[in-house]
Parts: structure tokens; sequence; C-alpha cells
């Protein structure tokens, strides 16, 4: 037994794996992944499919407008507390839409999310910011 662990122990010293490398097939897969996804964010954005009235989250915020995902977290005063991004999006999916919230991990909010952070990158991160 004894052996056996000192010969996985030395295959494992051997063997060095940095958690931040990736290769550049990596980089191009992931970043066409985002792009999916952000995509049919931007479709849902558009589209009155995540409330009951016929309104969609673009009629009030085109292109994620006015929607600062880089101050999130931050006190909502709808919500009376600081709140994340996504607890925003369920105020107005479920207000200004008349739908019903998203929970955190649904694909959909997943999509939603990425198509906000997109419209706003390159913004300096200001959390709490007002």
């Amino acid at each position: 037994m004894r052996r056996v662990f000192l010969a996985v122990l030395g295959v494992a010293a051997c063997t060095v794996v940095h958690a931040d490398e990736f290769t550049e097939a990596d980089l191009e897969r992931w970043a066409a992944q985002f792009e999916s996804v952000a995509q049919e964010g931007r479709r849902l954005w558009t589209s009155p499919e995540l409330g009951t009235n016929g309104v969609a989250c673009g009629q009030c915020h085109p292109n994620a407008a006015n929607t600062h995902p880089e101050t999130y977290p931050k006190f909502q005063k709808q919500l009376g507390r600081v709140a994340q991004m996504w607890e925003m999006v369920n105020w107005c999916i479920r207000n200004p839409l008349e739908g019903q919230d998203l929970d955190p991990g649904d694909a959909r909010m997943t999509a939603l999310l990425a198509y906000i952070a997109k419209e706003r990158r390159g913004v300096a991160l200001e959390p709490g910011k007002h």
C-alpha cells in the first residue's frame, strides 16, 4: 500500500497543472458559447414572451440601456434592500411585464444577464453606485 501511495504521489508531483492555462481553441469555444447565450438573451429581451401583457424588456431598456449591471450589487429602492442584478430583472418581469419570476439558475436568466453584460462591456465595475 505504501509503495502505491508513493508511486501515485510521484506521478502527481511530476504533473503540474495550472487552473488558468487554456488554449486558443478554448478561448474561441468559450467566446462562441457566450455569444450564443447573449444572442438568446437579446431575443428574450426584445420578445414579449417573458410577460403576459405584450411588453418586452427592450421597450423600456432598448439595447439594455439604463440597466447598469456594473453597479450591482446595490441598494434598490423598489426592493428596499441591496440586491443582485437578477433580482431587478425579476422585478421588471413581475411588474412591467406582468410575468413570473425566473429562477436565478434558469437558462433564460443567464441569457438575459449575458446580454445585459455584453451591452455594457468595457464599463468599469462600480458596485453600489447610483
